[in-house]
């Protein structure tokens, strides 16, 4: 069993995205690229943005703080926080309203296994 406080992380890494150049500082609390799960905080000063992507796979952002907005296409959604947002499967960015620590989930599809 392992105990991560992601209010701590977020205020960590919130001052590590505010004195970054980006504007954003993340790090991943569970899981990883061996994983079909993957969790990861994120933390965006305001007006900064991830850009435009792919979605990897099912996705939530759980809004620690701040406020965010997923935009995909011509649909735009905002969360503040306590909110969780249903990551589109379509392209997407998010940008920061506020500055903003969100908890980003992921559940990749895994390869299918070598015959």
């Amino acid at each position: 069993m392992q105990k991560i406080s992601l209010d701590a992380l977020a205020r960590e890494h919130l001052e590590r995205a505010r004195s970054a150049p980006s504007g954003r500082s993340a790090e991943t609390v569970y899981g990883g690229h061996e994983h079909v799960l993957r969790q990861a905080l994120v933390t965006l000063v305001k007006g900064r943005s991830l850009a435009e992507h792919e979605n990897p796979g099912e996705a939530t952002v759980v809004v620690l703080r701040g406020r965010v907005r997923i935009t995909a296409g011509a649909d735009a959604w905002e969360a503040r926080e306590g909110d969780l947002l249903i990551v589109p499967a379509a392209r997407h960015n998010l940008e920061a309203v506020e500055d903003s620590a969100v908890l980003l989930t992921v559940a990749k599809e895994r390869a299918p296994a070598q015959a």
